[in-house]
């Protein structure tokens, strides 16, 4: 799962950005709204943190230009400015939830979760195919009962095939989704973590379509 985080102040932004990636999110951060207005909008990202006041753009112009831009993702504001009417302000504007500064970062990571399940219609988290089983919120990954480990970006990548199962995916699909803004097309670093991928699975459970993409096929049960 991919997160844009939008937070001027750097030793902040740095903490909530290490803290998502120690619990297996994938975070891009930036110090500047219009920064990551232009990130928004040009990278898919399952779930947006977004301050209120930053330079550039504040974070109301931001979240009033994703949704002119008809750009849906999941946006949790976190700010300083704790007033009613701000809170009003941010979740009439489209926010899902409004965090006040400061905060217990565990409460942080739960409200990260129940928005990102509302986001998704789908609001399954476990995932059967071919004998692989995949579980959203544990983030465990077995394969014919038996467990495997996986990084943070492998496991992205299996959760974007199996949770599109049956669909072929582009190499450009996968880069949007799982990298970064400015990832070099002209990189084999997808064929690597795919190598690497089939290599802790099995070789039949990740297909590739030559020339088109990748995909796992199958009777996809989910919870």
């Amino acid at each position: 799962m991919k997160i844009l985080l939008i937070e001027d102040e750097q030793r902040l932004n740095m903490f909530i950005k290490n803290g998502l990636e120690q619990n297996g999110y994938i975070v891009d951060s930036c110090l500047h709204g219009s920064e990551g207005m232009e990130w928004a909008a040009t990278c898919h990202y399952d779930l947006i943190v977004l301050d209120i006041m930053l330079p550039g753009q504040s974070g109301f112009d931001v979240l009033h230009n994703l949704r002119q831009f008809s750009i849906k993702t999941p946006v949790i504001i976190i700010s300083a400015l704790s007033n009613s009417e701000h809170v009003i302000k941010g979740l009439d504007a489209g926010a899902m939830d409004y965090i006040k500064k400061p905060f217990d970062f565990g409460e942080f990571l739960a409200r990260v979760r129940a928005v990102t399940r509302k986001g998704d219609p789908r609001s399954f988290t476990k995932y059967k195919v071919q004998g692989l089983e995949l579980d959203l919120l544990t983030r465990k990954v077995s394969v014919d009962g038996q467990s495997v480990e996986l990084t943070k970006r492998e496991f992205a990548l299996l959760e974007l095939l199996v949770t599109n199962c049956n669909r072929v995916l582009t190499k450009t699909e996968i880069s949007e989704k799982i990298w970064e803004v400015n990832f070099d097309m002209g990189s084999n670093v997808i064929e690597v973590h795919l190598s690497q991928l089939r290599k802790k699975l099995r070789d039949d459970i990740i297909h590739t379509k030559v020339g088109i993409g990748y995909y796992i096929e199958g009777d996809l049960q989910k919870q």
